[in-house]
């Protein structure tokens, strides 16, 4: 369980989308600080003193060690930055697949590899990371990526427990961002996400369920697969 009043909080992606809405929520709770996170600093938006730009590009090391070291009082992190290429996995191209792999995967586990320490060492906190409705359902190489985090959420859950740090999965279908511009599929307002996301972490839960489509596709995960993938069922 993690009050967010008076935490300090550190933001990947916060320059826009989800990752702004995140900033915004969190303050709204009461954070005492925020770290914005984004390759490009000066593209954090800056209007409430609490908020502090920092430069991050979660692919690289050097640079999330230096974020590390530059955000010593961090007691949340939320990894939140990612991106989609759209490719299927057997016909689509490497070089891109490996480079949502890095964001969406190695991103947050290389982050929070440098953030725990920093954590734990606070007293404790949470580490919210966001998955996908897609983490279990497939569509290419995102929804692999997904997958892959969900897991390791699930492992680093277990391994950070005794250090009192929470992690927290959130789990959501088409957020209304710009990286879901190209669907008229329904939307979750990131505002709702974020709403959720927080209130799972502030009630000590594990995982936020957000959405309708989210919802449904985890209440079928324990049947066949052919549920989730209908058009299986005729081969």
């Amino acid at each position: 369980m993690t009050d967010i009043t008076g935490q300090i909080a550190f933001v990947t992606g916060a320059n826009r989308g989800l990752g702004a809405a995140f900033v915004a929520g969190l303050l709204e709770r009461g954070a005492a600080k925020v770290y914005a996170a984004a390759r490009n600093s000066e593209s954090v938006q800056v209007t409430d003193p609490r908020v502090v730009p920092i430069a991050l590009d979660v692919t690289d090391e050097a640079s999330i060690t230096a974020a590390a070291a530059a955000a010593g009082d961090v007691t949340v992190l939320v990894n939140n930055a990612g991106i989609a290429v759209g490719q299927p996995l057997v016909a689509g191209d490497l070089d891109a697949m490996r480079r949502e792999f890095d964001t969406n995967f190695w991103g947050p586990v290389l982050v929070t590899r440098a953030f725990a320490p920093v954590i734990a060492g606070n007293g404790g906190g949470a580490i919210i990371n966001m998955h996908s409705a897609l983490s279990w359902v497939g569509v290419g190489s995102y929804s692999a990526t997904k997958a892959a985090l969900w897991s390791a959420s699930n492992s680093v859950r277990v391994e950070l427990a005794p250090q009192n740090i929470q992690v927290v999965g959130v789990h959501v279908g088409w957020v209304d961002t710009e990286m879901a511009a190209h669907t008229n599929d329904p939307k979750v307002a990131p505002e709702q996400v974020v709403a959720e996301a927080l209130d799972v972490t502030e009630a000590g839960d594990a995982e936020a369920i957000v959405g309708d489509f989210a919802n449904l596709v985890k209440s079928k995960l324990d049947q066949d697969v052919r549920v989730l993938y209908p058009q299986l069922a005729t081969r």
